[in-house]
Parts: C-alpha cells; sequence; structure tokens
C-alpha cells in the first residue's frame, strides 16, 4: 500500500479538517462521524481516480461535500405548516416581503473566522508564560519594542523582536496543526 492510497494515513493526517468541516455543515457530531467515515470509504474505493493534481485534503474534502448533499438529499423537506412559520407577518398578498431582511453577510467566513479564533485562543493559552505576556502587550495592547522592554524584564528591543517572532512561529505551527493555515503537508 502506497503512502498515497493509505486511509490510516488519510485519517491521521486530516481526519480533524474533514470532522471540523462535516460538523460545521451539519451541527451534528455524530452524524458528522459518519460523513467522514463514508468519505474515506469512498476515497479508498476511489483511490485510482485520484490523479494528483489537487492537494489530497481538497480531493478529500471534495468528496466530504458530496457526502453531505447525499445526506440532506435523503432528509424529507419540512413543509410550512411544520415549521409553524406566520407568512402573512412578513410577506403581503403578491409574495412579496413587507420588510427586506437584513444582508446576511458571508455564514461560512463567520464560521471559519469563528473557528479560527477559538484556535487561536486555545494556541496562545498554551504559550509559555513570557510569550503569552508579549502577545498580549505587543498584539492585543499594541505596545512598541520599547514600551514592552518597560514592562517586561526585557534587556534590548532586539530582544523583543526575537521573542515575538519565536512567538508568532509558536503561534503559526500550533494554528496549522489546528487546521488553518498551510502546514506544506498537501504538496
Amino acid at each position: 500500500m502506497t503512502q498515497a492510497t493509505d486511509p490510516e494515513r488519510w485519517l491521521n493526517e486530516y481526519g480533524d479538517l474533514l470532522f471540523r468541516y462535516a460538523v460545521g455543515r451539519v451541527g451534528d457530531t455524530s452524524v458528522a462521524e459518519d460523513l467522514v467515515q463514508d468519505t474515506l470509504l469512498a476515497a479508498w474505493r476511489g483511490r485510482d481516480r485520484y490523479t494528483g493534481q489537487s492537494a489530497e485534503s481538497t480531493w478529500l474534502v471534495g468528496i466530504l461535500k458530496h457526502k453531505i448533499a447525499d445526506h440532506f438529499r435523503k432528509q424529507s423537506p419540512l413543509s410550512i405548516e411544520e415549521l409553524g412559520l406566520d407568512l402573512d407577518r412578513y410577506f403581503d398578498e403578491r409574495g412579496h416581503w413587507r420588510q427586506a431582511p437584513q444582508a446576511w453577510g458571508n455564514p461560512e467566513l463567520d464560521l471559519y473566522q469563528e473557528q479560527l479564533q477559538a484556535a487561536l485562543q486555545r494556541c496562545v493559552d498554551h504559550l509559555p508564560t513570557r510569550l503569552r505576556n508579549l502577545f498580549f502587550l505587543r498584539e492585543v495592547e499594541g505596545l512598541s519594542g520599547e514600551e514592552i522592554c518597560k514592562q517586561m524584564p526585557v534587556s534590548s528591543t532586539n530582544n523583543v523582536w526575537v521573542m515575538l517572532s519565536r512567538m508568532r512561529f509558536r503561534l503559526r505551527q500550533c494554528l496549522e496543526q489546528a487546521g488553518f493555515g498551510h502546514s506544506g503537508k498537501d504538496e
């Protein structure tokens, strides 16, 4: 079995990404787990059709998208009566909005940003105390290198920049491990 056709490796490398993606779409962890399993099984069955023109993660997410669509297609649609909506309150006799709803923005982007923010918070929480304090002084309070030297026992602004570089590198690694950013594994 080659590395490109090893479903155990797929699960280890992309399982969290696939699971988060599925939970974000279906909102149910047990359904998301089933969809990820179905995705990995379909990928295993279709491994000969994987050409390598896209990253494995992209290929697997594409399969998962189809599994999610199939999941929703299998569900019976709700009727207006089941929803208990008072449509006359929102629509006039011609079916037009009485008052147009506000723009929704981009719910998928909002969810991604919320998940990224939670992951960043976890990563910051796992930084050593000194780097965590540095993060808050620089990134939250916006202090300059000189101001940080006055707040923390740091001998020079050069040391502040070195520590900032290390702190950012650790945060980047942590976020990539959490599935955000580019880890370089897909190339």
